[in-house]
């Protein structure tokens, strides 16, 4: 019984090893890559469309008279094209703007009240610089520059709606200060909101008799304006070139 334990132990002990060898070896698993970050790129010229409204605060003065304010209200459309840069978080840029517009709108004089002064602004354009903070592909900005605008004034019977003076027609100069957030959400393309104020100032302008209410030629009045533009638009950009395409970094 002794040499048949002592046989056994031998057989397990050389057993042991070669079972061992048999074991098949753990597979390798390679590491998961490691995560990527997608960081939206501002950076490029750019190109697009608005479209909004409007409204202009214009307010007739005569000689220190008051003769009414009036808001001239509607729509616009138009485009912008520009160029930004972004270092860091940061994104600078300067853009044009140039818009079709129809802000229109009366009011019954203060000082007769037998006639209508309107006013009405058909066009205007903005030459900008900006300055944004970019939460990836969301840019919020300020901006703000020089304006200039399309405008006409008139004076109107009020009872028949006719028009008593010859149009004014005028290209007023201003500034603008604005304010907008716009979304990336291509590579190459954005959508944003974006809100402007224009800065008209004031200015004096003769208003001439066409024949209807006193002799053609003769001074009707004249009329110091002063005005201001608040807007609304929606923008769509398209960006160009190596800006349109996003940087891929590791972490």
């Amino acid at each position: 019984m002794k040499k048949f334990l002592l046989g056994t132990v031998a057989l397990v002990a050389l057993a042991a090893p070669a079972s061992a060898a048999d074991l098949a070896a753990r597979p390798y698993t390679k590491a998961p890559p490691a995560p990527v970050a997608v960081v939206y790129d501002w950076s490029g010229f750019y190109i697009g469309g608005n479209g909004g409204w409007g409204t202009s605060r214009t307010c007739w003065d005569v000689v220190g008279f008051g003769d009414g304010c009036h808001d001239a209200d509607g729509g616009t459309a138009g485009g912008q094209i520009g160029y930004r840069w972004q270092t860091g978080t940061w994104v600078f840029g300067v853009e044009g703007q140039g818009n079709w517009a129809d802000f229109k709108g009366s009011n019954v004089s203060l000082l007769t009240g037998i006639d209508t002064n309107e006013s009405r602004i058909d066009a205007f354009g903005l030459l900008t610089g900006q300055i944004g903070y970019a939460a990836n592909n969301v840019l919020f900005y300020v901006k703000g520059g020089a304006a200039v605008t399309g405008n006409r004034y008139r004076v109107l019977d009020t009872a028949t709606g006719f028009p008593i003076t010859n149009d004014v027609n005028d290209t007023r100069w201003g500034a603008v200060v604005g304010a907008g957030v716009e979304f990336g959400f291509a590579p190459n393309w954005s959508v944003g909101v974006e809100y402007d104020h224009i800065f008209l100032g004031d200015r004096s302008y003769d208003f001439i008799n066409n024949g209807f209410a006193g002799p053609a030629g003769t001074l009707f009045t004249t009329e110091n304006v002063s005005q201001d533009v608040d807007m609304v638009t929606v923008r769509v950009n398209y960006k160009f070139g190596f800006g349109g395409a996003p940087i891929i970094g590791r972490y």
